[in-house]
Parts: C-alpha cells; sequence; structure tokens
C-alpha cells in the first residue's frame, strides 16, 4: 500500500537527517522537505518589508499554513507516481489536531489508496539545543537568542492523539538523542516499511 511519511517533532530534533537517511535507504521513495519552500517565503517577508523571523506573528498569519499546504498538495501529487512520500515537516500543530490527522487519513484512502505513517522523531531538549547551535542557520537566530521563552512554548512530549489502538500500524517512535539509539530506531524503521 502506498505511504504518505511525516517526520515529525520539534525543530532540531534530527528530522532532515533522519529523513534523507531513511529516503537514501528505502526503495520507491519521494523526499520533501518543507524548508524548500524557505527562499520564496523569505520573499514576501522582504515584500511585506517585515523581519525576517519564523516565530513571528506576520510568519504565523501569512506563511505557516500556505508552507504546509503546498508540501502536502505537492506530497498528494507525488503519492499518483510512487510508493512512498516522505515529508520532513514539524507539523507542530497538526499533529495534535485528532480533527486534522482524521481528515489527512480520509483524503489519503478516498483519493490515493495510500495510508499514512508518522515518524515522531524523540530527542531531548537538551540535544536539541546543542544541534541548534551546531546547524547555525538564520532561522534559529531568535530561538537561541531568546532560548527561555522559544522553549518554554515546545512540547517535546509524544501527543496522545498519535497513539490510537486502531492505529497501531500508523506511529513509530524514532528515538535520537544519540547515535546508538538512531542506528537501532532506523534499522527497525526500515525493516517495518520494507517487511
Amino acid at each position: 500500500m502506498k505511504k504518505l511519511i511525516l517526520v515529525v517533532s520539534p525543530p532540531a530534533c534530527g528530522k532532515t537527517f533522519i529523513s534523507k537517511k531513511i529516503a537514501e535507504n528505502a526503495k520507491h521513495m519521494v523526499y520533501l522537505d518543507k524548508d524548500t519552500l524557505i527562499p520564496l517565503s523569505k520573499k514576501i517577508f522582504e515584500v511585506a518589508k517585515e523581519e525576517y523571523n519564523r516565530s513571528s506573528d506576520f510568519f504565523e498569519e501569512w506563511i505557516r499554513d500556505p508552507e504546509y499546504d503546498v508540501i502536502l498538495d505537492l506530497a498528494y501529487d507525488a503519492l499518483r507516481y510512487e510508493d512512498y512520500v516522505l515529508v520532513n515537516a514539524p507539523f507542530t500543530r497538526e499533529i495534535h489536531s485528532a480533527d486534522y490527522l482524521a481528515m489527512l487519513r480520509k483524503k489519503l484512502k478516498s483519493e490515493l489508496d495510500a495510508q499514512l505513517v508518522i515518524i515522531w522523531v524523540k530527542t531531548s531538549p537538551e540535544t536539541c539545543h546543542q544541534r541548534m547551535i551546531e546547524r547555525a542557520s538564520d532561522r534559529d537566530t531568535w530561538k537561541l537568542e531568546n532560548w527561555d521563552e522559544y522553549i518554554s512554548k515546545i512540547d517535546f512530549t509524544i501527543p496522545d492523539n498519535l497513539y490510537n489502538k486502531e492505529l497501531v500500524d500508523e506511529l513509530f517512535i524514532f528515538n535520537n538523542s544519540s547515535e546508538q539509539e538512531y542506528k537501532v530506531s532506523m534499522k527497525e524503521f526500515l525493516d517495518e516499511l520494507e517487511g
């Protein structure tokens, strides 16, 4: 069965690295990264004469949701031609919404005969902070300069609604606070996907 795979977690938990490694090692996989849309989003900030800040009210009102809409539209199109499509994006709000996930499942099943798979990347906040410092990206400038405020708004717990007994095959918890955890989880996920 075709699968839409969402790799989700708070920022800097290792989504991109893990997503790319899964895509490299799985057969019949299309890889999509929401960060590919950042150059377009930067232009929107520029045209609107707004400071580039992906944590701002302007971003939340005008850019955030359309980025998710576009990356999912690309994923739906790709699923028409390939078995697996992996989307690397935080989905921070959407993943907590049972209604949103139900809508996504319904669309996948009825229009594409596809299944939703969610990989939750589980990483400690301390590890995320260190990785954010090391990646030195301008998208993290505000977060690092205002770390206490930023981290107080981030929920590292796995959303309760993902533990749906009827959808036991949908959730995969990918432990990623150490190299050993990463290796074990990667093998388990690839075995499950292709088994």
